[in-house]
């Protein structure tokens, strides 16, 4: 008895493997794959400050971290994007006329990426003034949320745009110094230079 399949057989199974194709999720190709062009587009420069160099960093033109060197939470290096300066002209602006005594405030729009918790306490951070300080315990209760300090320290310790947003002006309780992400020799200083007691040459 012969083997070969007749036609209608032929025709059958082409019909049932072109229903099997059509009900298959659709594999995407890699021009299919969501590139980096489609993604947030990030770049950063380096500038120099009485603390050190400083990494800024831009997503889609817009400043969303400010690094010093060898500061806790810092991204990888790669994260940062294309080497790009022309997004930080207003930032280094007025850092530099901050740095200089000339201002004691920023009015840069800024790209924070973080928790809504996150978010909240970096929000309360600009609003503590220039020369003053608050503790962990108060800014939480400022939050309505008194038993929150440590929360609140840990968010503190996560800003990704230092001295534009003043997480050094958080102190432990009774104005102890405590955590910084830059370090605690660069968070007396900045508190120094805020509170007039250290001239700008005793930076850095």
């Amino acid at each position: 008895m012969s083997t070969r399949p007749t036609p209608d057989a032929v025709d059958a199974a082409h019909a049932a493997h072109a229903a099997d194709s059509a009900r298959a999720p659709r594999v995407p190709r890699p021009a299919d794959a969501v590139g980096a062009s489609d993604g947030p587009e990030r770049s950063h420069t380096v500038v120099g400050s009485p603390l050190g160099p400083l990494t800024l960093v831009a997503t889609d033109g817009v400043l969303s971290g400010l690094y010093m060197t060898e500061q806790r939470h810092r991204p990888p290096q790669e994260t940062f994007g294309v080497p790009d300066a022309s997004p930080f002209a207003e930032a280094v602006r007025q850092l530099d006329a901050w740095f200089a005594g000339d201002r004691t405030d920023f009015d840069l729009p800024l790209r924070l990426h973080g928790t809504p918790f996150q978010q909240r306490v970096w929000t309360a951070l600009r609003e503590i003034p220039y020369g003053g300080t608050v503790s962990y315990g108060e800014l939480a209760a400022r939050l309505g949320k008194p038993s929150a300090s440590r929360a609140v320290g840990l968010a503190n310790g996560k800003n990704p745009v230092s001295i534009i947003v003043p997480c050094h002006r958080v102190v432990g309780a009774g104005g102890s110094l405590t955590g910084y992400g830059g370090g605690l020799d660069r968070k007396r200083r900045l508190l120094d230079f805020e509170s007039g007691a250290m001239p700008l040459e005793g930076l850095g």
